[in-house]
C-alpha cells in the first residue's frame, strides 16, 4: 500500500475502511446486513462517546477525555485489541449500554462541519448482493431507484449523531478552559497477578470543581456541562465492571 493510501487509512474515523456517498445507481442491488453482529467493535477498547449518552453509559463503562479535543469515551478493554464487551459471536454483552458510534455504523455522515448538509455514507466493505431470495437481515439500500426505509432510518439517526457531536464539542470547549481537567494514568490488577497499565487520558480533578469560584462554576452550568462532569465522575465506579468482565473474559 503507497503511503498516501495509509495516511488516508489512519484518517479515517473508527471502524470505517471505505466509506462512500450513498448513491442509487452506485448502490443499486447492494443491501446491508443488520443481523446485530458487532464483532467490528471487537479490537477497540476505547469507543467515543456523546455528552447526552453519558447518563446510561456511566453505569457500564469508565468514561475518560481523550484526544486534542478532551472528546469523552468509554473504556471497553485493558489490553490492546481486546473490547471486554464484545464475545467471539460478535454479541455485545448484556445489559450494557451500547454506544451510539457503534450503533450508527455503517453509516456516516461526511462532509464539512461547517455545510449546510452533510452527506450520508456507507462503508463499502458492509455492503453485500441483495438477494433474489428473501433474507429478513439484508436490508436492501434502494428498491427500483427509489430509496427504502433503511436510508431514511440511517439519515435521521445520523444526524440525530451529528447535534449531539456539536453539542458535546461545544461543552467540552468550555471544560476545557477552566483547569479542571488533568492527565491520569491506571494500572489495573486482574484476579490472577496479571496488571495493565492505561495512559494517556484526562479526568475532572474533583477537588478543583469544589473549590471553584461561584461565576467559573454558574459559567459550567449555563454551558450544560455539569452533567457531564458530574456523570464522568459516577463512571469511575465502573472501573469494577471493566474488571468483572476481565474476569469473565479470563
Amino acid at each position: 500500500m503507497s503511503e498516501s493510501k495509509d495516511a488516508a487509512a489512519k484518517s479515517l474515523p473508527l471502524f470505517y475502511h471505505e466509506p462512500e456517498a450513498v448513491n442509487p445507481e452506485r448502490h443499486a442491488g447492494k443491501a446491508v446486513v443488520q443481523s446485530g453482529d458487532m464483532s467490528f467493535a471487537a479490537n477497540a477498547i476505547v469507543i467515543p462517546l456523546m455528552a447526552a449518552e453519558m447518563p446510561a453509559a456511566m453505569r457500564s463503562y469508565p468514561i475518560v477525555f481523550s484526544g486534542p479535543d478532551f472528546m469523552p469515551v468509554a473504556i471497553l478493554g485493558i489490553k490492546q485489541g481486546e473490547n471486554l464487551f464484545v464475545d467471539n459471536y460478535g454479541k455485545w454483552a448484556e445489559p450494557h449500554y451500547i454506544p451510539a458510534y457503534v450503533r450508527r455504523y455503517p453509516f456516516i455522515l461526511a462532509g464539512d462541519d461547517n455545510a449546510e448538509r452533510l452527506t450520508l455514507c456507507v462503508d463499502k466493505p458492509r455492503l453485500v448482493e441483495a438477494s433474489a431470495e428473501k433474507d429478513e437481515t439484508a436490508k436492501p439500500l434502494f428498491d427500483n431507484g427509489e430509496k427504502t426505509e433503511i436510508i431514511d432510518s440511517a439519515l435521521s439517526f445520523c444526524e440525530q449523531y451529528q447535534g449531539m457531536y456539536r453539542k458535546t464539542r461545544e461543552i467540552m470547549n468550555v471544560i476545557a478552559g477552566t483547569d479542571l481537567l488533568v492527565e491520569r494514568n491506571s494500572k489495573i490488577t486482574l484476579g490472577d497477578g496479571k496488571s495493565f497499565n492505561i495512559s494517556g487520558f484526562h479526568l475532572i480533578d474533583e477537588a478543583r470543581l469544589q473549590s471553584m469560584e461561584d461565576d467559573a462554576f454558574l459559567a459550567l452550568r449555563k454551558a450544560d456541562a455539569l452533567a457531564t462532569i458530574y456523570c464522568h465522575l459516577a463512571s469511575m465506579n465502573s472501573w469494577t465492571s471493566l474488571l468483572h468482565q476481565a474476569s469473565l473474559r479470563a
